[in-house]
């Protein structure tokens, strides 16, 4: 059963977090609960973010985290295009139905590297290290950025532009950096504790199902409650498709130049998208967080396109192989 769930994690989180929204939803005696789930659900994926960053943290070794060149051209890149896309959303009128497209896009650009992606990154041959190095870098990014950015693009005129910081700031801030902090402090003052906490660090991929689970269905729910029309929810589903493509495709281009294409279309394409969602559907318009939520498909299909790609090539090398020994 355990591995059945991990081979098919991807699938399962999301039919099962839509499921439970439209039991809620739907079946007229679980009404009276809507509200205490939601409630839970908004305390519960934080939470469930923080327990896999530290797990994943606690099991890195801080010796071999060392920022590189290419680190610091791809955190340029998300950057740029992050504000290229709030620029557009600020100064270009638009309908207002159109600006969850963007909005879409620019929490896809902005969003940090999933923990997951160091795996992915050692399995294609690349660089796993230096790409979790990453990883805590883009969460650095995305914590200044955010809570500067966000006000801006979701105005919202009963809060001043300062306090609408401060409260992002508070939540994003400790939810992306102190998983890491954390993980410094018990590695320095508690190691049996970190040392048992890191053995642990195989959990972070159910938490990861989990919280999947719920912003799947919190997905869900902004595409049934909005009253935007069909083809803006594919606009929005399209433009996750479109940052997909070129923060792939830029990653490898720019970690190319560096002999470490794998783990830099890794560090920009692989992103994580539970926080992506949860960032979208919590501080901007909820229906934005479709782009992440189409993110997640993107990626796994390019990721298990390049897993198969690796797969063919080793076994040619291995007929080759075989073959070359046949011959002597």
């Amino acid at each position: 059963m355990l591995r059945f769930l991990k081979n098919w994690t991807l699938p399962v989180a999301m039919l099962t977090g839509t499921l439970v929204y439209l039991l809620f939803a739907h079946v007229s005696f679980l009404s009276p609960l809507k509200p205490a789930v939601w409630s839970m659900i908004s305390f519960l994926t934080p939470f469930l973010i923080f327990a896999q960053l530290l797990l994943t943290f606690c099991k890195v070794e801080i010796r071999e985290m060392k920022p590189v060149v290419w680190h610091g051209w791809l955190l340029l890149f998300q950057l740029i295009t992050c504000l290229i896309v709030a620029a557009i959303l600020i100064y270009v009128p638009m309908p207002e139905t159109y600006r969850e497209v963007f909005e879409g896009a620019m929490v896809c650009l902005i969003c940090p590297t999933a923990t997951a992606a160091a795996v992915i990154t050692g399995k294609l041959g690349g660089n796993a290290g230096s790409l979790t190095t990453y990883t805590l870098l883009s969460n650095l990014l995305a914590a200044l950025v955010v809570p500067l950015l966000f006000p801006v693009i979701e105005i919202h005129p009963d809060v001043g532009f300062l306090a609408a910081c401060l409260r992002i700031l508070v939540k994003v801030f400790p939810l992306l950096l102190c998983p890491f902090i954390v993980a410094c402090l018990l590695r320095a003052f508690l190691p049996k504790v970190r040392e048992r906490l890191a053995n642990f660090s195989g959990l972070a991929f159910y938490l990861w199902g989990i919280a999947l689970a719920i912003v799947s269905g919190q997905t869900v729910r902004s595409l049934v409650n909005s009253d935007a029309a069909g083809y803006v929810k594919w606009l929005i589903a399209l433009a996750g498709l479109v940052t997909c493509c070129i923060q792939f495709y830029f990653g490898k281009r720019i970690g190319g130049h560096y002999h470490e294409r794998i783990s830099a279309g890794q560090a920009l394409g692989q992103k994580n998208t539970v926080l992506a969602i949860w960032m979208a559907y919590t501080y901007l318009n909820p229906l934005s967080s479709v782009g992440p939520g189409s993110y997640v498909l993107w990626q796994n299909t390019i990721n298990s396109y390049q897993l198969w790609k690796k797969r063919r090539q080793g076994e040619v090398e291995k007929k080759k192989t075989e073959t070359n020994s046949h011959c002597l």
